[in-house]
C-alpha cells in the first residue's frame, strides 16, 4: 500500500496552505464576526483553479483528482470554515451532478463558469418537512407545454445568498402519466421569476457562509432544465452526496487541525506552577489523543477520495469518513477550549470560534444518525 501523496497533489496542497495562510487567515476572525462575504477571495480561489480541480480541462477544470480537491479543503477550512462549506456545496455536488448526470450543453453553460470559479453553485435537498427524511420533498414540479412551473420552499441553502451564486439545483416531486410520483432535479437559475431568496439565517457560528431560504411560487423554467434522467432525482443527489460526505471529512480535518496547532502552541507558552502546562500528564495527553485522531480522520477521507478516483465502490468509506471526522473535530475542539482555561471562552482566542463551529460538521451532509444508518445498511 503506498500512502504517499504525487508530486502534483503535494504541490496543490502546499498552495492551498500557503494562500490560507497569506490570504484568508489575516481576515478570518474578522469575516465570522462580521458575516462578511468575502468575494475577494473568493475570485483569487477561482483564479487558482480551486474549484476545477477534478474536472476536466474542457470543463474549465484543471483535470485533477478528487484526493487533490480535498486537500484542498482541508487546508482552505484550516482556516475558514464557510470558505472550505463554499467549495464543498460548489465543486464536490452541484458542479460534481452537472458533469455526472448534465447534458453536454448544461455542462457547458453552467459548470464551466463554475469550475473557473466565476460563478458559485447551491443545492437544494433540504425542505421545512424533509430533511433527514429526504424522499419527503413536498416541492412540486409540474410541465405546462415547454416549461416546468416550481412551487415549494427550500431551507438550510449554502451559498445561495452570495452574490456570484448562479443556480440552485433542486428536487421536485412530479407525477408520470400513470399517476405515479416521481423525484427530478432540476436546474434553476437565480433570479427567474417566481424565484425569492427567503431568509436569511441568524446562525451560532458560520457567520460568513451564506445560508438562506429559497421559495419557489409558481417559478417557471424550460424543460430542458430537467437534469439526468426523470424519476432518478434523488438518486442523483444522494450519489454526489457521497462525494460531499468525503468533503465534510476533510473540512472537519482541516477544523481539528486548526484547534491542535492552537493548543499545541498555547500549551507550550501558558505556565502555571511554575512550567508551561504541556509538561502536565493531563494535557499532553489531550494533545496526543489529538494529533492521532486527526490522522486517523485523514486518512479515511483521503482512502474514501482515492476509492472515488479509481472508480471503485465508497459508499461506505465516505459515511465512515465523515461520520468519524465531524464527531472527532467536535472533541478535539472542546479539548483545545479546555486547554486554553477561560481565555478558551473568550472572542479574542480563535478556539472559541472554532468550538462554536464544529457542531454543524455532524449535522451538514447527512447527521451523524444517517451515516450511521448508512453504514448498517451496507456492511
Amino acid at each position: 500500500m503506498d500512502f504517499s501523496l504525487t508530486e502534483e497533489q503535494q504541490m496543490i496542497r502546499k498552495m492551498c496552505r500557503e494562500f490560507a495562510d497569506e490570504r484568508i487567515a489575516p481576515r478570518a476572525e474578522e469575516m465570522d464576526r462580521t458575516g462578511e462575504y468575502a468575494y475577494d477571495i473568493i475570485a483569487r480561489m477561482g483564479e487558482l483553479g480551486m474549484m476545477g480541480i477534478p474536472f476536466p480541462e474542457e470543463y474549465g477544470g484543471s483535470g485533477g483528482d478528487w484526493v487533490s480537491m480535498h486537500l484542498c479543503i482541508e487546508e482552505i477550512s484550516r482556516v475558514d470554515l464557510a470558505l472550505g462549506a463554499m467549495l464543498d456545496v460548489t465543486t464536490s455536488v452541484v458542479a460534481q451532478e452537472l458533469y455526472v448526470f448534465g447534458t453536454e450543453e448544461q455542462k457547458k453553460r453552467w459548470l464551466v463558469p463554475m469550475a473557473r470559479g466565476l460563478e458559485i453553485g447551491a443545492f437544494g435537498l433540504t425542505e421545512p418537512e424533509a430533511g433527514s427524511d429526504a424522499g419527503a420533498t413536498r416541492t412540486t414540479a409540474v410541465p405546462d407545454g415547454d416549461q416546468w412551473v416550481i412551487n415549494g420552499t427550500k431551507q438550510f441553502i449554502t451559498n445561495i445568498g452570495l452574490d456570484n451564486a448562479s443556480i440552485i439545483i433542486i428536487t421536485a416531486r412530479c407525477k408520470r402519466e400513470n399517476g405515479k410520483d416521481v423525484i427530478n432535479t432540476f436546474i434553476v437559475p437565480k433570479g427567474t421569476p417566481g424565484f425569492t431568496l427567503g431568509k436569511k439565517y441568524d446562525k451560532m457560528g458560520w457567520m460568513s457562509s451564506a445560508t438562506n431560504e429559497v421559495v419557489f411560487e409558481d417559478c417557471r423554467i424550460p424543460r430542458d432544465y430537467l437534469l439526468g434522467e426523470e424519476g432518478r432525482g434523488l438518486s442523483q443527489h444522494l450519489a454526489v452526496l457521497d462525494t460531499g460526505r468525503i468533503s465534510i471529512g476533510a473540512v472537519s480535518v482541516g477544523l481539528a487541525q486548526a484547534c491542535f496547532e492552537a493548543a499545541l502552541r498555547y500549551s507550550r507558552e501558558r505556565r502555571q506552577f511554575g512550567r508551561p502546562i504541556y509538561n502536565f500528564q493531563a494535557v499532553s495527553f489531550k494533545i496526543a489523543d489529538m494529533a492521532m485522531h486527526i490522522e486517523l480522520a485523514r486518512n479515511m477521507y483521503l482512502k474514501a477520495a482515492w476509492l472515488k478516483d479509481q472508480g471503485l465502490p465508497h459508499i461506505l468509506e465516505s459515511a465512515y469518513a465523515k461520520l468519524f471526522a465531524s464527531e472527532m473535530a467536535e472533541r478535539v475542539a472542546s479539548d483545545a477550549l479546555q486547554i486554553h482555561g477561560g481565555y478558551g471562552y473568550m472572542n479574542e482566542y480563535p478556539v472559541s470560534r472554532y468550538y462554536k463551529g464544529a457542531k454543524l460538521l455532524q449535522i451538514v451532509e447527512g447527521t451523524s444518525e444517517i451515516q450511521r444508518l448508512v453504514i448498517a445498511r451496507n456492511i
